[in-house]
């Protein structure tokens, strides 16, 4: 039987130079609609379906390749002489070659104020069927679900094309991005007239495509990789290594301590009005400032701990200039990162030879902090997000002491990154600097003291929050003696009552939220 391929392709990069290729070789090509006329204006001989199926693509264009003669061009087992002869009987053509990639139903919804009927028309019904088809008869089709893997079939074509183990590869490839479709498909129709947020999913599906190869995992005898949606961007790499699993770790975890979510906004944070940088180091925030300037906000987020700094991650919230990056340049860090950075800030900071200069999207860090968290547990993985229906966080005033303006400020900017420190979590903050923080503990009362001694003199007239209630007032004692005169934390322990009037008798502000941040 002649040699045939089929090419139906939403993203049309590369198609015409792998049909020529194919062309040259004797393959008949066969093509829909917008892709035929594609190849056709590059002098590529390429026939419409439309003369295989005896059809013209139907109602608007959601039918144009359910079709027998097709699938059985595709299905038809070439070693079974019963399947072979019907493919005679019935004029079945054997395509050797399937080039499909689907509607862009991600990008599609991606977009703001798209409707729902916009959507559906974005669904791709029969691009699936052609690539679980093709997938599923690997052993005599070759199936290109993207048009990365073009190269490796014109690479293979003077050899006879790719190998066996080359096409289950592509064909495992081929279910994967097929999945990927489906879970991201069932997802949005699940948000539309929800509530609020989407109900979470009732079978959950993690199909993601490889992002990339790492050299190792967390340890170098364990292997690694890094997968991602098709929606999201990993922060463009401007200078250095290439990224390791813990680096990956590290820059999420400092990219959350920017988010904007609007923790204390209304108790007097002046979030907008900063500048914020923060410094991560094994995912456990070691200094986070907010000043006036990106420079300001730099130098005092690596003054806060510079013994934890060095080899840490740091990221800004705003471009960091010229002065911004001769601070940093004596520091020695692993990764810098910021939604933008000034070409001298760079000459500078590429003088580092191995330093990695990461520029994201100012939008990540609120996306990263509210989507969807998954984690794996007992071999299964857990799920959570916010819950749209729980009542929003206020917070109480529940001491004699009211808060100073000051305080008001650095209570706002404790609670703000307590929230990222492993529990027990304890953040002392001080002037719009994070001064002790200690992350991890089993005991509240050490969490706060190991704050309290790494703020040493700083912890005088500084805010303290725990992200966990006091079971007893000891860990509020705890705060008051290392010099602590304004403190947070969630309520609802049996002995609040003791707690607050422990804060009276110490004559410090204490602040109950209705909401706690644990942190495993």
């Amino acid at each position: 039987m002649p040699d045939a391929a089929l090419f139906s392709v939403s993203d049309k990069t590369g198609a015409a130079e792998l049909a020529r290729a194919l062309s040259e070789r004797g393959c008949a090509i066969y093509a829909t609609g917008g892709t035929r006329e594609l190849l056709a204006a590059q002098g590529i001989d390429a026939h419409d379906v439309e003369e295989i199926t005896g059809f013209p693509p139907l109602f608007g264009g959601r039918v144009k390749t359910l079709h027998p003669k097709l699938f059985g061009a595709i299905l038809f087992d070439r070693d079974d002489a019963g399947h072979r002869d019907q493919a005679r009987k019935y004029a079945i053509v054997a395509f050797s070659t399937i080039v499909v990639n689907l509607y862009p139903f991600e990008e599609t919804v991606a977009h703001k104020n798209v409707t729902l009927s916009e959507a559906l028309e974005q669904i791709d019904v029969g691009g699936v069927a052609l690539l679980r088809a093709a997938a599923k008869n690997y052993k005599h089709v070759i199936v290109l679900s993207h048009p990365s893997q073009y190269g490796e079939l014109l690479a293979a074509l003077p050899d006879g094309g790719p190998d066996e183990a080359a096409r289950k590869r592509l064909a495992v490839r081929a279910f994967e991005c097929t999945a990927e479709y489906d879970a991201v498909i069932a997802r949005y129709l699940a948000s539309q007239g929800a509530t609020g947020a989407a109900e979470l999913p009732g079978a959950l599906t993690v199909a993601m495509p490889l992002a990339q190869q790492l050299r190792y995992g967390e340890n170098p005898q364990l292997r690694a990789a890094f997968y991602l949606g098709a929606s999201r961007n990993v922060p463009e790499q401007l200078h250095g290594k290439g990224l390791s699993y813990n680096n990956l770790l590290d820059l999420d975890a400092t990219l959350r301590l920017l988010s904007r979510a609007p923790l204390g906004a209304e108790f007097g944070s002046q979030r907008e009005r900063f500048a914020r940088a923060a410094i991560v180091k094994h995912t456990v925030p070691c200094g986070v400032a907010q000043r006036s300037t990106v420079n300001k906000a730099v130098g005092e987020a690596l003054a806060a701990d510079p013994v934890s700094a060095y080899g840490g991650i740091l990221a800004t919230d705003r471009a960091i200039d010229v002065a911004a990056a001769k601070t940093l340049a004596p520091f020695f860090l692993e990764i810098v990162a910021a939604p933008e950075f000034a070409s001298g800030a760079l000459d500078i900071l590429r003088k580092k030879k191995n330093l990695r200069i990461m520029r994201y999207e100012p939008g990540l860090p609120d996306e990263l902090q509210r989507g969807l968290q998954l984690r794996s547990a007992l071999g299964g993985v857990l799920a959570e997000e916010e819950d749209p229906a729980f009542a929003r966080e206020s917070w109480n005033i529940v001491s004699a002491r009211r808060p100073l303006k000051q305080e008001w400020h650095d209570l706002a900017l404790a609670w703000d990154v307590v929230r990222h420190v492993k529990s027990n979590g304890v953040v002392i903050v001080k002037d719009g600097v994070t001064r002790g923080i200690c992350a991890g503990q089993t005991n509240r009362v050490s969490a706060v003291q190991i704050a309290g001694m790494r703020a040493g003199k700083l912890a005088q007239g500084a805010a303290c929050a725990s992200d966990g209630f006091f079971p007893f007032a000891d860990g509020l004692e705890a705060a008051a003696a290392a010099g602590c005169s304004a403190i947070i934390a969630p309520s609802g322990s049996m002995r609040d009552q003791e707690v607050i009037a422990t804060a009276d008798r110490l004559g410090v502000s204490l602040v109950f939220s209705s909401h706690r941040y644990f942190l495993h």
